[in-house]
């Protein structure tokens, strides 16, 4: 094990507050002193299918103590999923369906595993303690808390005070979560910030069941391509980990890389932080270069990219997914671009022939305009080209052959016209 000072300089590493930092340096110390690792625990509501780099920042962090020999739990919350955690929501959730947790849970430990290594992991799912609980026993651990202390919490404050509905189950949620802690006998448990009610209830139950109170390790919410909101699939400004290396959709480039490149400039330094695989000291390094200007930030933002990527995707995907980028940056047509075949054979007669080959009705159909309409004013603008040469008049029919299409800088289209 690393000497317990370097420990905490990398734990520290994003994180927006530790509680407390001197009990988790004891605890460390101890760690190291008896050569025994500590117990983290991070846990997730399998609420949704997927997985995005906002969701990673705990993984992340999970990572980094794996690299340190401690013991990491991996906690799926298959039983408080179906209750749903009220934070941060201004009405009650809706229940999830057992068979919707379960397949959740499934597609969460795959791909939690791109990230921690499988083979130092302990994996649990909180339904093993929970859904055994007996009624009397579920009573006991509810009379450890009061309406006033649920109260302190801010969504719940603000429900009631406008007078919305909060529902009787709710309250216990947090009382669950921090009962995880207990069953798992946590040393330290890491959360976002939006969690620190619930990590902070785990501390105060391990006491009341004579536990040493767990130390908590908070991480900022990334936030999302709008550099304003947290990164959320609700708002579509997510970069999922699943998603592909490059693709091109309606004829426009997209994928993890691009989106990567499409982050503002001045979260490059947060992003590295909290996603990247760099040294601390590598860190501290290109966070000063960046301020001093010394490095552009969008060769920062490509070097992040491909990291990305290659985690997610390997090398080659990669490679393959810059050097579409960079051709889209030149001007140059990239190479996958998507391509449909037209028949002037399947046509009964010479109107439907016009329509197939009118330009307008090849934009509709390859959506690179949503209307013939928009396709004509598109046009009309100049920002349609045909293999290169600009096109202005809106009722260009195209002979049999190929042809590339682009519209505007970014969207491109082969057709084929037989």
């Amino acid at each position: 094990m690393l000497p317990p000072e370097r420990q905490i300089e990398i734990i520290k590493r994003g994180a927006v507050e530790i509680i407390s930092e001197k009990e988790l340096l004891d605890k460390i110390e101890r760690s190291h002193k008896e050569n025994r690792p500590l117990r983290i625990k991070a846990g997730f509501d399998p609420t949704a299918p997927d997985i995005h780099l906002g969701h990673t920042v705990l993984l992340e962090k999970m990572r980094q103590f794996q690299e340190l020999g401690h013991e990491v739990i991996l906690l799926i919350g298959d039983f408080t999923a179906m209750i749903g955690d009220p934070t941060g929501k201004s009405e009650t959730r809706k229940p999830l369906s057992v068979e919707d947790v379960r397949k959740n849970a499934e597609t969460y430990k795959e791909q939690a595993f791109k990230i921690l290594d499988p083979e130092k992991i302990i994996l649990r799912a909180n339904s093993e303690w929970l859904m055994p609980l007996s009624a009397m026993e579920i009573v006991r651990l509810l009379a450890k808390q009061t309406v006033a202390r649920m109260l302190e919490r801010e969504d719940f404050k603000k429900r009631f005070t406008s007078q919305t509905p909060i529902g009787i189950h709710e309250f216990m949620y947090p009382l669950l979560q921090g009962y995880d802690s207990v069953m798992l006998r946590a040393d330290v448990e890491t959360g976002g910030t939006d969690q620190k009610f619930n990590l902070l209830m785990g501390r105060a139950l391990q006491q009341e069941y004579g536990q040493a109170p767990q130390a908590i390790v908070l991480m900022p919410l990334l936030e999302g391509l709008d550099g304003v909101n947290k990164m959320s699939k609700s708002l579509g400004n997510y970069i999922g980990i699943n998603e592909p290396a490059v693709e091109f959709v309606n004829g426009e480039l997209i994928g993890m890389f691009k989106k990567v490149m499409s982050v503002p400039d001045e979260l490059i330094p947060r992003y590295y932080e909290l996603l990247s695989h760099i040294s601390v000291e590598q860190f501290t390094s290109l966070r000063k270069q960046l301020k001093d200007k010394v490095k552009d930030p969008r060769d920062a933002k490509k070097e992040l990219a491909m990291e990305l990527v290659t985690r997610y995707h390997g090398p080659e995907e990669a490679e393959k997914a810059k050097r579409e980028y960079e051709k889209l940056q030149t001007k140059e047509v990239p190479d996958d671009i998507p391509e449909i075949v037209l028949s002037l054979a399947d046509a009964k007669d010479d109107e439907g022939k016009r329509r197939i080959s009118w330009l307008p009705h090849i934009m509709k159909e390859t959506c690179l305009a949503k209307s013939t309409s928009e396709a004509m004013r598109l046009i009309k603008q100049g920002g349609v080209k045909v293999n290169d040469a600009e096109v202005t008049d809106p009722e260009t029919n195209l002979p049999q052959g190929e042809y590339i299409i682009r519209v505007g800088k970014r969207r491109f289209y082969k057709v084929i016209i037989r």
